[in-house]
């Protein structure tokens, strides 16, 4: 083919368009195909070819300029949307799935979407979330076909498969402060796994009376998040000296706070059955921890993962809720929650009354005797470094 010029190009392609409004698919695409194999075919080119194509019936070669155009501009929206169709129509419903999900992220990039490309993605979102739920339906039976139906899982098993769906994001530990390598990402512990839970959940009854006669004393509780006058203010979501998330502590600064102890000598007592960290003055923390009614407190994660926080609920009102990660649970008076508090995790108090839990850490169980004294004897040092 002789080559033409740019004008000669746009004349061309003007008809072409002209005669798909009149409805000629076959002499629109016989024009496209001129501008095509002199090499000048823009992406609107390649779109329109793939329209006239598909509007004469001929879906291969409409997705053949669809495959030009993707080969060009792999990020085109129309083109990777219209791919997806492609694919859908012919049956290759994984296929489709995949070029609709690029589309979205392509138009998550965009911002504010023409009318047109916002129509588009919301029968796109449509066509996801169908595919999703054919997909994971399949996934049920076939699952079940083999023995292993919602009953015969095991928590870790269908927390995979949660993933799998999309259904759940994927947490690590991302400690603020001090990093211990090659420990499990666990959001929430088995209580069974731990000898001395029963012990401590025993005690529930006698530490509730505890706490509730302190309730009342306006001294009691202080703010948890108290700013430092010797470090940089950080208001922590405006929970720094807010009384709305507040403690009472037993054990703090690594050391038993006395008055707090003979107020509270049951629960001071049941917890030297757990395996506290002793870490200079930043471990054990033992607290009693009041969430107002209506406070929420935001995501966030904790400074180190050698140690596990624990849970004692106490007095847990109607539309209270708590998760780590990806998983989210309700406190149950009187039992343990263990969880790993380097993964993020967040509170909240929906009720009217008062939320209280009783706050300790503990050892991780995967740290040999020899790691808990190597990491004590590091903060040690970091706390005894003058500057």
């Amino acid at each position: 083919m002789q080559p033409f010029s740019n004008q000669e190009a746009e004349r061309i392609v003007r008809a072409g368009a002209a005669a798909l409004q009149q409805g000629r698919p076959d002499a629109a695409r016989a024009e496209f195909e001129k501008v095509a194999a002199s090499g000048r075919a823009s992406a609107q080119v390649w779109l329109l070819l793939a329209h006239a194509c598909r509007e004469g019936g001929d879906a291969a070669a409409a997705e053949g300029a669809l495959d030009r155009l993707l080969a060009g501009e792999p990020q085109n929206l129309w083109g990777l949307i219209q791919k997806g169709d492609a694919r859908a129509a012919a049956g290759d419903g994984r296929a489709a799935t995949a070029f609709y999900k690029k589309a979205r992220q392509v138009a998550a990039g965009v911002g504010q979407l023409p009318p047109d490309y916002a129509r588009e993605m919301e029968r796109v979102e449509r066509a996801i979330g169908e595919a999703e739920a054919h997909y994971k339906a399949h996934l049920e039976e076939a699952l079940a076909a083999r023995g292993f139906g919602p009953g015969a899982r095991s928590p870790r098993f269908q927390q995979s498969l949660d993933i799998l769906a999309g259904e759940k994001p994927i947490y690590y530990q991302q400690p603020t402060n001090y990093f211990f390598p090659e420990l499990p990402h666990v959001q929430f512990f088995d209580r069974a796994d731990f000898p001395w839970v029963a012990a401590v959940e025993a005690a529930t009854a006698d530490i509730r009376a505890e706490i509730l006669a302190l309730m009342d004393d306006e001294s009691a509780f202080q703010p948890y998040l108290v700013a430092a006058p010797n470090r940089p203010r950080t208001d922590f979501h405006g929970l720094a000296d807010n009384p709305e998330w507040s403690s009472l502590y037993l054990w703090e600064n690594g050391a038993p706070v006395a008055e707090n102890v003979a107020r509270c000598p049951k629960a001071y007592e049941a917890l030297l059955q757990a395996p506290m960290p002793h870490i200079s003055t930043r471990a054990p923390v033992v607290m009693f921890s009041r969430l107002a009614p209506g406070a929420r407190i935001p995501a966030h994660t904790g400074m180190l993962n050698a140690r596990l926080i624990c849970h004692l609920p106490l007095i847990v009102p109607p539309g209270c809720g708590f998760r780590v990660g990806n998983e989210v649970r309700e406190w149950e008076e009187g039992k343990l929650l263990i969880f790993d508090d380097t993964i993020e995790h967040e509170a909240w108090n929906e009720s009217g009354e008062d939320r209280v839990v009783l706050i300790f850490d503990i050892w991780r169980p995967e740290l040999s005797e020899s790691e808990r004294a190597a990491v004590a004897a590091m903060f040690e040092s970091v706390d005894s470094y003058g500057g």
